[in-house]
C-alpha cells in the first residue's frame, strides 16, 4: 500500500506547475499576443511597407468594409470552408475507423495515407498544376479527355480543384485523429451489440459515430479554423482566379498589402480574420454540450 501523499508535498506540486507553464505563456505572449496587437493598431494606419506608418483612423476600415471584393472574398472563403468540411470530415471518419483496426496490413496503410501531410502545400500545387495542365499534362500524355479540361481556366473546375487538393492533403491528418478516437472506444459496446445480433453498420452508426462526438467536434475545429488561413496552396496553384472565383481573404490580405501596397487595409482584413476564426471556435465549442465526459455514455 503506497503512503500517502501530505499537503504540503500536493502543495509544493501545485506550485510548480505555473512556472512549468511560464515558457510556453512566454512564447504565445511574444509570437501569438504582441503580433496581432500590433495587427489590430496597424490597421488604423496607413502604410505601404517601407515609408513612414500615417495614423489614419478608420480609414483603411472604411475602405475594406466598403469594398465590394470583401464581400466576394468572404464568400469563397466560407464556400471553401464548407465544401472541404463536406468532402473531409466522411471520409476521414471512415478512414479513421478503417485504420483503428488491429490488422498489421492497415499499420502500412495509415503511412502510406499519411504521407501527403508530409509535403509541402506550395509542393503539391505545383505538382497539381502540372499533371494537370490540358497542353503538357497526365491527360495530353494518356489521352483521357475528362484530364484534358482547362481545370485552371473555368471558375467551377478551378474551385473544385482546390477543394480536392486541400481535401486530400488533410484528410491524412484527420483520419489519424478519427483513428485514435475509435480507439478509445471501449470494446465492451461493440461486444454487447454484437450479442444484440447488431451488424458493423448498425454498430458504426449506433455506436461509432456517437462515442466519435467529441472527436467530430474537435476535428471540425481545426478544419474549419484553418480554411480561414488557405494561402501558399491557393496562391500557387490559381492565384486567386480565373477573375477572383478562388480569391478567399487570407489570398486578399496578401494581395492588398504586398502587391497593392496597403498594410492598413490588410491589417484589418487579418483582424477580421481572427475575429471569424474566433467566433467559429466558440461556436463550435458551444455544440460540445456537456462534458466530454459524458460522451460514452451515448453509444451505450
Amino acid at each position: 500500500m503506497s503512503p500517502r501523499t501530505s499537503p504540503a508535498t500536493r502543495g509544493g506540486r501545485s506550485g510548480v506547475l505555473p512556472w512549468l507553464a511560464a515558457p510556453a505563456l512566454v512564447f504565445f505572449i511574444g509570437f501569438a499576443v504582441i503580433p496581432l496587437i500590433g495587427v489590430f493598431l496597424l490597421s488604423f494606419t496607413t502604410w505601404d511597407g517601407i515609408g513612414a506608418i500615417q495614423p489614419s483612423g478608420l480609414d483603411s476600415w472604411r475602405a475594406v468594409l466598403a469594398d465590394p471584393g470583401l464581400l466576394h472574398a468572404v464568400w469563397v472563403t466560407f464556400l471553401v470552408m464548407v465544401v472541404s468540411w463536406a468532402v473531409q470530415t466522411p471520409l476521414s471518419i471512415l478512414l479513421g475507423t478503417f485504420l483503428a483496426g488491429q490488422q498489421r496490413y492497415r499499420a502500412v496503410l495509415a503511412v502510406v495515407y499519411f504521407i501527403p501531410l508530409l509535403l509541402s502545400s506550395a509542393a503539391i500545387a505545383i505538382a497539381y498544376k502540372a499533371l494537370l495542365d490540358p497542353n503538357f499534362g497526365l491527360g495530353a500524355g494518356t489521352g483521357i479527355d475528362f484530364l484534358t479540361q482547362d481545370w485552371l481556366g473555368r471558375p467551377a473546375l478551378a474551385f473544385s480543384l482546390v477543394v480536392f487538393v486541400v481535401s486530400w492533403q488533410f484528410i491524412p491528418f484527420h483520419s489519424l485523429i478519427y483513428q485514435g478516437g475509435v480507439r478509445q472506444i471501449p470494446r465492451s459496446l461493440y461486444e454487447a451489440a454484437q450479442i444484440d445480433g447488431a451488424g458493423r453498420v448498425r454498430q458504426f452508426f449506433s455506436i461509432t459515430l456517437p462515442q466519435l462526438k467529441y472527436t467530430i467536434i474537435t476535428s471540425s475545429t481545426l478544419m474549419v479554423v484553418g480554411s480561414l488561413t488557405f494561402f501558399d496552396l491557393i496562391f500557387v496553384l490559381t492565384e486567386g482566379g480565373p477573375g477572383d472565383a478562388t480569391r478567399v481573404l487570407a489570398l486578399d490580405m496578401y494581395k492588398r498589402g504586398f502587391q497593392a501596397s496597403l498594410m492598413g487595409p490588410a491589417s484589418a482584413i487579418a483582424v477580421i480574420l481572427v475575429l471569424v476564426g474566433l467566433a467559429i471556435a466558440l461556436l463550435l465549442r458551444r455544440l460540445g454540450g456537456r462534458d466530454a465526459a459524458q460522451s460514452q455514455s451515448e453509444g451505450a
